[in-house]
């Protein structure tokens, strides 16, 4: 850190740190047969105060100072990520599949969001004070951990059905569409939570506002929207000569999509979310765009995302035996709450038992898209640093189980 202000050469290092140890790790983990981006997180980890720091907290904090000045830059790409992955995780949302599996689908993912989130508002309203960042805004707390509870993280759920080659079954396809309801309706739910935390409180007028904004803003964009962006991406195809000209319409469109959510009032994800699906859904949108635009996010944006969020948080917490205890306590109701709900769906959309097991364990997968909602509710000050730690600790846990038990459950 210069005594002149944050360091840019410091900065570059950092990205290049993460960028580095993220790839190699993320690497390791697909070896394993797990989903690179649990490297990418455990490479946060690994460079943060859970390892690095306790083993060489002098080299630690040169390398990652604790200086505001200097961290708000990594925040700034951190930011900026988020919105990246959510474009992506748009694009990969295939609404029509929703249709195809019918109400399997709806039902699974409806009871499977309903009992975790009650769960999770349900822990929250019995944590002690101490692992409040503010006991006064308790309620706001108990939302977020609901929701990072709740969600499902399709991108994770979508990579292991393909590998196992389950696309094309009648179980892969309804595991994958409720998993693509589970994130629609997550950073919704997401979205309305933000504006309440905003807001400092929560009353009925309040709640239908946010929720209102949220319905007109996607009933607008799924109709109005689909075409305008559809044009947009078509005209500059046609028009433009330079190089990559279509995905910086597309940048700009989420971007505009993004200020606009956040205008309303909600988080900026919603926008960025839905102008990926979209995007996805865009008819001219060729594989090459795709790619182009797939790899600027999958060889920056994650990894360097992921890596920020393991930076923040500190697994030493759970030297604490009280910690650990609460860790544990969330990890089991996490699974449970997801698994149950998910499994009673099942049944009720007419899955046979084994379908509905495999249902249940394919839905547990948090990942990405816990990380993502921990990140924000962190960032507000909704969540403390010690409930972030277990709630990242639950993600990774999870996700790791996930592609062994459904191996198990299709087998």
């Amino acid at each position: 850190m210069s005594a002149y202000g944050p360091s840019e050469l410091l900065f570059v290092a950092q990205i290049a740190v993460l960028m580095l140890v993220g790839r190699l790790l993320g690497e390791a983990m697909l070896r394993f047969k797990q989903p690179a981006v649990m490297g990418q997180l455990i490479a946060g980890l690994v460079l943060g105060p859970s390892l690095l720091g306790a083993a060489f907290p002098d080299f630690q904090h040169a390398l990652f100072p604790a200086a505001k000045e200097q961290k708000a830059m990594l925040d700034g790409i951190a930011q900026f990520g988020i919105l990246m992955l959510l474009l992506l995780t748009g694009m990969e949302t295939d609404l029509k599949l929703v249709k195809q599996t019918g109400r399997a689908s709806a039902y699974a993912s409806l009871a499977g969001i309903v009992l975790p989130f009650a769960c999770g508002v349900a822990l929250g309203q019995a944590l002690p004070d101490f692992m409040l960042s503010d006991p006064s805004k308790r309620l706001i707390t108990s939302l977020f951990l609901g929701t990072a509870l709740s969600i499902a993280s399709v991108k994770i759920v979508a990579t292991v059905i393909r590998e196992m080659n389950f696309m094309r079954r009648t179980v892969g396809q309804v595991i994958l569409a409720s998993a693509i309801i589970d994130d629609t309706v997550g950073w919704m739910i997401t979205a309305v939570i933000f504006s309440l935390a905003l807001q400092g409180h929560v009353d009925a007028w309040s709640v239908a506002r946010s929720v209102l904004g949220t319905l007109v803003f996607m009933g607008l964009s799924l109709t109005i929207g689909r075409r305008v962006v559809f044009t947009i991406i078509r005209w500059v195809n046609d028009t433009f000569v330079s190089d990559f000209a279509v995905v910086t319409a597309i940048l700009a469109i989420m971007c505009l999509m993004a200020i606009t959510t956040d205008l309303i009032g909600v988080h900026t994800v919603l926008g960025a979310f839905v102008a990926g699906i979209l995007v996805g859904e865009s008819p001219i949108l060729t594989r090459h765009i795709d790619e182009q635009l797939r790899g600027l996010i999958i060889a920056f944006f994650m990894p360097v995302f992921f890596g920020i969020a393991g930076l923040s948080a500190d697994l030493t917490i759970l030297k604490n035996p009280t910690l650990l205890l609460l860790t544990v306590g969330l990890v089991v109701i996490a699974s449970l709450g997801k698994f149950g709900g998910a499994f009673a769906g099942g049944r009720l959309g007419g899955l046979t038992l084994r379908e509905s097991l495999a249902l249940g364990t394919g839905m547990n997968a948090r990942g990405s898209t816990e990380v993502i909602i921990a990140t924000i509710g962190l960032s507000m000050g909704a969540l403390s640093e010690d409930l972030f730690t277990m709630i990242v600790a639950m993600a990774i846990i999870t996700t790791m189980a996930m592609p062994p038990t459904l191996r198990w459950a299709l087998s």
